[in-house]
Order: C-alpha cells, then structure tokens, then sequence
C-alpha cells in the first residue's frame, strides 16, 4: 500500500484551509470535523467526496457513533486525523 508523498501534502494544503466561518466555505465544499480521540480538527473538502463508496463508509461510522442528532450540529467524522487525510489523498488523486 503506498501512495504519492506530494499528493499527500496537496491533499492537507486543500482540506487544511483556514476558513473560519460558514460563510468562508467555497461553493461546492463542505466542512467536517474529525474527532481524533476527543480532539476535534476541521477540514473542508469537496461535496463530491460524499458519494464516494470509500467516504460512505466514514459517514456509517459517524451514523453509527453520533447517529443524526449530534449535539454540535455538524458533521463529525469518528476517525484518526491520518487516516482521514489517506483516504482524501486517495480521493484527490
């Protein structure tokens, strides 16, 4: 299993940007936390992400963790941050 160390940093450039606010997000992005062992991070990512079979599985965990009335609000992710950032390296690749 290995992959492409520059497309791994461009994959953390694009889902690690600074956006604050709901407004800052681009068309077509949405933002999801990841819940590392308590320590939640933001990433925005493209909405296409979310169709994708291997992304559909993130989204089960998260059903499966926080069901559909998370007390955030948000979409949250029950994953390691490294293995959040793999599987879109994967997906932008």
């Amino acid at each position: 299993m290995g992959f492409r160390f520059a497309s791994l940093v461009h994959a953390k450039q694009l889902i690690q940007r600074p956006f604050s606010r709901t407004k800052d997000i681009p068309k077509g992005f949405v933002a999801v936390y990841v819940d590392d062992e308590s320590r939640m991070k933001r990433f925005v990512i493209p909405v296409a992400y979310l169709n994708q079979p291997s992304f559909q599985h993130f989204l089960s965990q998260a059903e499966e963790e926080f069901g559909f009335g998370h007390p955030m609000g948000v979409l949250t992710i029950p994953c390691t941050e490294d293995a959040f950032i793999n599987l879109i390296s994967h997906l932008s690749s």
